[in-house]
Parts: structure tokens; sequence; C-alpha cells
């Protein structure tokens, strides 16, 4: 079965300092660079990568969940998922790294949240 074809798009959040990425397509060995690109360059205060239309992550993308965490909270910023379908879920709790994160269902919610 073909890999779905990834794109990630970029929206504002309800206020200038909130940045929604919103990656489309299993995060993968192949499409892990372009969402590594997209979270660098990222610099609002608050990221919220809304992964509701991605299926399934690999170990390269959990990596690259990582490295975001690590480079928000060095400087200072803070970062929320949200949209976590099961087997995305499952791989953030397999690799032990969902307390990491700020996980919501929904954009709204983490926008509250992080306000």
């Amino acid at each position: 079965m073909p890999e779905e074809a990834f794109s990630i798009a970029r929206r504002s959040g309800s206020t200038d300092d909130v940045q929604i990425l919103v990656p489309r397509g299993s995060i993968s060995f192949n499409t892990a660079p372009e969402f590594r690109e997209a979270m660098e360059a990222t610099t609002a205060k608050r990221v919220i990568i809304d992964l509701t239309e991605v299926p399934s992550i690999d170990s390269v993308a959990v990596g690259v969940l990582v490295r975001a965490f690590v480079t928000c909270n060095r400087s200072g910023r803070r970062l929320a998922l949200v949209g976590l379908g099961h087997r995305v879920r499952n791989v953030l709790q397999l690799t032990g790294i969902d307390p990491l994160f700020e996980i919501f269902p929904t954009v709204p919610e983490a926008e509250r949240a992080l306000a």
C-alpha cells in the first residue's frame, strides 16, 4: 500500500503568539525532514501541532518531536500536541516520551491551556 502524500500547513492561532502546524499523512523516515524544517521555521511563543490527520509516526518522527520539545523548552516557548490518534498515542507511550508534551483533544482546548 503506497504511503499517503505528506503535507504540512501552517495556521495562525487565535492570538499572534500562537502558531499551529497541521501535518497531513504519516510522519516517517521519508517525510520527517519536511516536518523538522517546518518545526525549525516556527518561532512563535506557543506552538500547537495538530496531529488529527496523522495516522502513524515512526522512530524518526519521535526524534523530531523530542527535538522540537527540547528546542521550545530551552527558548521558553510552549509546545502542545492535539488530535492524537490511537496509533500515534501508542508510539508516544511505548517510547516513554508522552509525559514531555502537553496533549489536548482539540486545538481550542490547547489554545486555552497555553494562554
